[in-house]
């Protein structure tokens, strides 16, 4: 039954063909000939199929998996370099017809406020997002067809777009909203989003039914085919995720591949992004109550046995995982942060009063986005704020070509270089701000292209005089 071109989704995201992965997988987690075959193949950067990638998840010698880590660092910087991409997630709405009894939005929760924003509340989210220093967001709402159509979404889209304030804008839109139909996957790209995220949950269907027991978000199969009508659609770039925790963390990691080679077999192109949250703490939510729940050690194997197989996909970790945790998968593969976040729906421009907690889950890591860029940068990475890549048409199959070859890096550190020069010139705290000079000024030093390195320069010289949103 498994058919990684199908478009139904129990043929390509196959039970049958995941358990007997699982069974492969645990035959040959001590087999060290194989170990060493697929670590190889590995070194090619191309990726691991689910059946090679899972041997690897399985596998209990430690020289081993310390090879994994070490080439899951270096794959990461092979092809990202050591930029963090930054963003900030926007709740608009946790008005929610579902039943997910892992989220605190689900229907039948009578003790969260339900909050919605008005078109006004969004533009002062937004304004007191961009004066964080912030140019790429994450929009997110509960599945309501009253409360929350995709007219009020992309009411919501343009109105962010609208905003300019001082020297803010925010330059890219990811949307995060339920499954939905091929015409609005169409209206969504019409009105200029980023990429498309959802994320699966759980991919095992039993469990996935038993999880979200009422609402339209119960169809396994209208949910996983999402990504298809999405592609369909013309979003090309798509991120997914799972939600670890739910289910045995080995059958989501073989389906989370799974669903990546689909994309592959059938479009030409894999998830833009995949992220890899763990269930938290959240109104009415006990994770405790979760059996399958993950440890450190755990997620970070994860981490990086995802980076190996999927050498050209950003991976996302939020602010549910507190700094110890983002700063270890940082160095396992994760290419990109949220910082100082709210999951609550309003609480950027003005502070939630806490007998109103509309947030979908505790934040472990509150610092500030400031805090956050100061940190990266001290421990060696590149904040960066670049969207240049969705504005000049660089998505999809074209983003992975470039991405593949290498050729992206020519455009990638100079736009990471330049929008973090934005964000020291207008947000930054002077000691942010002496951090981030002098990082600049080493990093100039590796760009192996003098004319870029030249023009580069120039675009520096520009925005310290007040010129903005310069990009290769």
């Amino acid at each position: 039954m498994y058919n990684p071109k199908s478009l139904k989704a129990e043929e390509f995201i196959s039970n049958e063909e995941i358990l007997d992965t699982l069974k492969y997988a645990d035959e040959n987690k001590n087999n060290l000939d194989l170990i060493d075959k697929i670590i190889n193949k590995a070194k090619e950067r191309k990726g691991l199929n689910h059946r090679e990638a899972s041997v690897l998840l399985a596998c209990e010698n430690k020289e081993k998996i310390k090879e994994i880590y070490a080439l899951a660092e270096q794959i990461k910087k092979d092809f990202y370099g050591n930029r963090i991409v930054m963003f900030a997630p926007l709740y608009l709405s946790n008005y929610c017809v579902n039943g997910c009894v892992y989220c605190p939005y689900h229907a039948k929760n009578k003790n969260i406020a339900r909050k919605k924003l008005t078109q006004e509340e969004v533009a002062k989210e937004v304004i007191a997002l961009q004066d964080m220093g912030h140019k790429r967001l994450a929009i997110e709402a509960g599945e309501d067809p009253i409360n929350n159509p995709i007219e009020y979404i992309l009411d919501c889209i343009k109105t962010i777009y609208s905003i300019n304030h001082k020297n803010g804008a925010i330059r890219r839109v990811n949307v995060n909203i339920a499954a939905t139909t091929v015409e609005n996957y169409k209206k969504l790209k019409d009105a200029g989003i980023g990429t498309y995220i959802l994320f699966q949950e759980t991919y095992h269907k039993e469990s996935y039914e038993k999880l979200h027991p009422t609402g339209p978000k119960h169809n396994y199969a209208y949910h996983t085919e999402a990504m298809d009508r999405a592609m369909q659609g013309g979003i090309d770039d798509v991120g997914l995720g799972v939600l670890f925790g739910l289910e045995k963390y080995r059958y989501e990691f073989a389906g989370l591949l799974m669903h990546a080679e689909h994309l592959e077999e059938v479009y030409g192109v894999g998830p833009h992004t995949i992220s890899v949250p763990r269930i938290r703490p959240a109104d009415d939510i006990n994770p405790d109550e979760f059996t399958d729940s993950i440890n450190d050690e755990i997620f970070e194997k994860i981490v990086a046995c995802i980076r190996i197989s999927v050498p050209y996909t950003g991976m996302i970790v939020s602010t549910r995982e507190n700094q110890k945790t983002r700063e270890k998968v940082l160095h396992l593969g994760v290419s990109q942060l949220s910082g100082g976040s709210k999951t609550s729906v309003g609480g950027y421009y003005e502070a939630e009063p806490e007998e109103e907690n509309s947030a979908q889950f505790d934040v472990d890591d509150t610092r500030t986005l400031d805090e956050i860029v100061n940190w990266l940068m001290k421990l060696g990475y590149i904040p960066s704020f670049c969207t240049a890549c969705y504005r000049e048409g660089r998505t999809g199959d074209r983003f992975m070509s470039l991405c593949k070859s290498g050729q992206i890096q020519n455009c990638c550190n100079p736009n990471a270089l330049m929008t973090l020069k934005e964000y020291l010139e207008d947000y930054a705290s002077e000691d942010t701000k002496q951090i981030g000079e002098k990082l600049i000024k080493e990093q100039l030093e590796t760009i192996p292209n003098e004319k870029v390195k030249s023009i580069v320069v120039d675009y520096l010289k520009n925005i310290h005089n007040g010129e903005r949103d310069f990009r290769f």
